[in-house]
């Protein structure tokens, strides 16, 4: 069983930065892709980044902003948030797929088969 706990949520200003991380326990980390998503109250949970070994890939809203990585001997996944913005006040949750799934899309929950508790980022603004 594989079990993902993040941290590093907390108050930030319009403009600063946080940095979030997901520790990954069970089985290799390593074998597992990465993804971070976000949701907001009454909405549906929206795809934020994904790191695959090609790279990380992101939702427009963040790209340039966010930046989502991996530290395989630490199994933690990362997602830094820079320039932060009202709108991305929501509660973020880590996800994880094995890497040989074909199964969903990266881009979308159904893709994912284990995910975290996630870790509330509010604007103190």
């Amino acid at each position: 069983q594989v079990q993902l706990v993040e941290s590093g949520g907390g108050l930030v200003q319009a403009g600063g930065s946080l940095r979030l991380s997901c520790a990954v326990s069970g089985r290799t980390f390593s074998s597992y892709t990465m993804g971070w998503f976000r949701q907001a109250p009454g909405k549906e949970r929206e795809f934020v980044a994904v790191i695959r070994w090609s790279g990380g890939y992101y939702a427009d809203s963040v790209k340039g902003r966010f930046t989502i990585s991996r530290d395989n001997a630490k199994n933690t996944v990362y997602l830094q948030m820079n320039s932060l913005k009202p709108d991305d006040t929501d509660v973020y949750y880590c996800a994880a797929r094995p890497s040989t799934s074909y199964s969903g899309s990266y881009y979308s929950t159904d893709g994912y088969n284990y995910w975290g508790q996630g870790t509330q980022v509010t604007d103190s603004s």
